[in-house]
């Protein structure tokens, strides 16, 4: 009988600890606390509308984030992403508007432009092994300079298939963008992808111990420029979210959009040292900046304020996954 109990008991300890020591868990009890908080202050918060408008504002960095989250797995870490967002959202938007060709084919064109990029990110730090941090901070200078090189002008009077992500749809009283839906599907697909597949299984691996990965017959080279080509993808996507949802081509766009994802990926329990994380913590990150932002600026806090305290999340994330590195 004392054999069962002793069983059942390091069972459940065993499920608590699973519980109690995944990352997600202290970004969700953190999103959940900021929302209890900011719906005491102010009674606009906790409504249907705001929370959609949480999910319209979020969804551009949460869909970089992806992309950011997949290459910080491995170790990783790309500047180059709001930049290239904004080059292949203007470039898309002006072959449909400026050069009339089909819209779908201008979509093409930009996400091309985008996997371009990331084929010479994972390139350049697979074959020349160049630190990524190095060469997405001199792909980033790249593609901020072909922008302005292309166009210094907003491009407006997108056709209505590059603003169907910006449409919405009612749910009861409240809107919803389809591009917040798309944002929640990708994150559902990167989940399936990373959780349940042999690809999902390797990219974990290499984060975590490369040589060994490499030993055991992973090909680190044609994974790694797989996952810079795929968080490209998810680069264009969101440049395309960014048109639908602005109604134009913006070539300001997305100056800091790489600071915004790096944090919603920290904020999410993501490990910057590579190999640990969960691309549903990154959705969860996204939203913690976002329910910040929006709760001070229904308090009427000045949105300096708002940065101050996203840097001070920041710098704690940061620090509990160091500690946590080191306790390992």
């Amino acid at each position: 009988m004392s054999a069962v109990v002793s069983r059942i008991t390091k069972r459940r300890s065993g499920a608590l600890n699973i519980l109690f020591g995944s990352p997600i868990i202290g970004p969700i009890a953190a999103l959940i606390l900021a929302s209890i908080f900011f719906s005491t202050q102010t009674d606009r918060f906790m409504t249907g509308t705001n929370m959609s408008l949480i999910v319209q504002q979020v969804m551009v960095v949460g869909t970089l984030a992806i992309g950011q989250t997949l290459v910080i797995l491995t170790a990783g870490i790309d500047l180059s992403n709001g930049a290239v967002m904004a080059l292949s959202s203007v470039i898309m938007t002006s072959m449909a508007v400026d050069y009339g060709l089909n819209p779908f084919v201008a979509i093409l064109i930009g996400i091309l432009v985008a996997l371009a990029f990331g084929v010479m990110n994972g390139a350049l730090v697979t074959f020349i092994r160049l630190p990524p941090f190095i060469v997405t901070l001199g792909t980033l200078n790249i593609a901020f300079a072909l922008t302005r090189i292309y166009t210094t002008q907003t491009v407006t009077g997108l056709p209505p298939a590059m603003l169907f992500f910006g449409n919405t749809f009612k749910i009861g009283d409240t809107a919803i963008t389809y591009g917040s839906v798309l944002m929640f599907v990708l994150f559902i697909i990167t989940w399936f992808v990373l959780r349940s597949t042999p690809a999902g299984r390797y990219l974990y691996a290499v984060g975590d111990n490369p040589e060994a990965a490499r030993l055991a017959g992973i090909s680190t080279t044609r994974l790694l420029i797989g996952v810079y080509s795929v968080a490209a993808l998810s680069y264009a996507i969101a440049g395309l979210l960014l048109a639908a949802r602005t109604g134009v081509g913006d070539p300001q766009a997305g100056q800091n959009a790489n600071l915004e994802s790096i944090t919603a990926v920290v904020l999410g329990g993501t490990s910057l040292f590579g190999g640990r994380g969960n691309i549903m913590g990154t959705l969860v990150g996204a939203l913690i900046v976002g329910v910040f932002r929006n709760g001070l600026q229904l308090m009427g806090v000045e949105s300096i304020y708002q940065v101050l305290i996203t840097g001070v999340l920041v710098i704690v994330a940061v620090s509990i996954d160091q500690l946590s590195h080191r306790g390992s």
